[in-house]
């Protein structure tokens, strides 16, 4: 077969290879992390080496046409060096939920990501050979000579895919079903097919007529009792294995010690992200069938107990409530409008500023306050508490994690926690002022863990399937007030039971002391409520 190599061919050919020479190296890390480099290994180290080039020679033949190749390699140039970065930096893998994660990003979350490693990888590996594409990309040859030599061209290179593989048939079969992860390093195939799944799930038709409803059967039950006040703390990027509490080494829960708590210890999550945790833990649905567009138009735990008569408030200094409470009362506290804590950024101790204002609002109704810190967010993590808290060093001050030391990232890391230590502690103390008019308790469920360099892993949002445990292990803790159908002691025995996000929705009703078919479950644990346990239920 006689090949053609026209001048836009060639660019865009060379341009594979720039992409591969540079935005790769995360994927050639975890080849050799899988297949260690020895004389034995060799061919087949070369063989996945040439066929991820040969692969990514061919995506980029196949989405690069006439006029728009030029803009096409250069958006090519610019994405992958950003996703180059943050594959090598933090060990992540862009897949659908990181790209979620990336549209809701803020500015001032996205100024916290931004750093001079950062600028100079997208200026040199990016821009600059992005702005020499769309100046130096030649014309095409007319649309047959064009045709012709991309056609011979992707003949070609299936051939050589063909021609690598067959040799190494066992290994690629093993490759494929034993290392997913791996191949989500590719870049930019990998990244592409995401960011085409999510576009996909976003342009699906969401019409629906109206919301539908969820365990339409609660009913509130027991004997007359005083109205229920309850904060909800959902935290950000906390892990389990980080509290004291639960074991740590480091005092990171000097607060919380002195109050009569439970830390529950085997806690797992539903996501790896806020954006997939939060909407879920407040859903019916199960973290195996959870699927975030669909979840939007049913009931929540937030629209079942706000029917059933409990007021809610949602208190926000994150980013959002993630869809959750779109049809609650929200209050966002990010900024010094409402937010009366804040430095060089607003404290999660702020949100309960006013709240007694609020409660006196609400008498003789039973109330849900839902408080959203923004505990752990990373990477900057010395930013996420004040300069008082500073009590475990050196601590990294960089988002680019990979400059700092083990010690000074968890150092860091383990301050933001004490702070969020003393942040629970303050609401346990708010609430007691309450304890004579109201049954009121404290449930703090962070939304994920974090990777802090675990494995060449940093931050989260890894694929759940193979996400580690320090992404999904997460911390729970409860605090019951002297009238409160739970007791502590009751809660005791049940520390080291297996929980996750799946049984937030049904805690949250039985906490209320609501029945439904819907949370039969509540048994063991969630039996233990004295309402529910004398009255058997439905």
């Amino acid at each position: 077969m006689k090949i053609i190599l026209t001048p836009l061919n060639r660019t865009i050919i060379l341009v594979s290879l720039f992409i591969m020479l540079t935005g790769n190296l995360s994927l050639l890390k975890r080849l050799l992390e899988i297949y260690t480099f020895s004389f034995g290994n060799l061919p087949f180290i070369l063989s996945l080496t040439i066929f991820f080039t040969l692969a990514t020679t061919l995506f980029m033949l196949m989405i690069s046409y006439g006029r728009a190749t030029r803009w096409i390699l250069a958006f090519f140039l610019i994405a992958s060096s950003q996703a180059a970065y943050y594959m090598d930096q933090y060990g992540i893998v862009i897949d659908t939920v990181m790209i979620d994660n990336i549209v809701q990003t803020n500015l001032h979350e996205a100024a916290g990501l931004l750093n001079m490693n950062l600028v100079i990888r997208t200026f040199f590996l990016g821009l600059l050979p992005a702005w020499f594409v769309l100046r130096n990309t030649p014309a095409a040859q007319g649309f047959k000579a064009e045709l012709m030599s991309k056609i011979a061209l992707l003949i070609l290179l299936i051939l050589g895919i063909g021609a690598v593989v067959a040799p190494f048939t066992a290994g690629y079969a093993s490759f494929v079903r034993e290392h997913k992860m791996t191949r989500m390093f590719s870049n930019p195939i990998y990244f592409t097919y995401s960011g085409v799944q999510y576009l996909t799930q976003k342009f699906k038709s969401t019409e629906v007529v109206r919301l539908k409803q969820t365990a339409t059967d609660a009913v509130e039950i027991g004997p007359e009792h005083k109205n229920e006040l309850i904060i909800l703390v959902v935290g950000e990027t906390a892990r389990a294995d980080r509290f004291s509490l639960n074991g740590y080494a480091k005092e990171t829960n000097p607060q919380l010690s002195k109050q009569d708590v439970v830390s529950m210890t085997d806690v797992s999550s539903c996501g790896t992200s806020t954006g997939e945790s939060v909407p879920c833990m407040f859903s019916i649905m199960k973290r195996k069938h959870f699927n975030r567009e669909e979840a939007l138009h049913i009931e929540n735990a937030l629209d079942v107990l706000y029917e059933n008569g409990v007021q809610i408030l949602w208190r926000d200094n994150n980013s959002d409530s993630k869809g959750v409470a779109v049809r609650m009362q929200y209050e966002d506290f990010k900024s010094p409008k409402l937010n009366p804590e804040c430095d060089e950024e607003c404290r999660d101790i702020g949100m309960l500023s006013g709240l007694d204002r609020y409660i006196a609002s609400k008498s003789k109704k039973d109330i849900l306050i839902v408080l959203h810190q923004m505990g752990n967010h990373g990477p900057e993590y010395y930013r996420r508490y004040p300069k008082e808290f500073e009590r475990f060093t050196p601590t990294c001050k960089s988002s680019d994690l990979k400059n700092c030391t083990k010690e000074e990232i968890d150092n860091a890391y383990d301050n933001a926690i004490l702070y969020t230590d003393f942040f629970l502690s303050k609401v346990i103390d708010f609430l007691k002022k309450y304890d004579g008019r109201y049954e009121t308790a404290m449930l703090y469920v962070s939304d994920h863990g974090e990777s802090l360099g675990e494995h060449g892993i940093y931050l989260h949002a890894a694929p759940y399937m193979i996400a580690p445990k320090e992404q999904t292990h997460i911390p729970a803790i409860l605090w019951m007030g002297k009238n409160f159908d739970y007791q502590i002691d009751q809660l005791k025995p049940y520390r080291d039971y297996p929980l996750s996000h799946d049984d937030l929705f049904c805690m949250l009703l039985v906490g209320f002391e609501m029945d439904s078919k819907t949370c039969e479950t509540r048994r063991n644990v969630l039996f233990e409520n004295r309402d529910l346990k004398s009255t058997g239920g439905k």
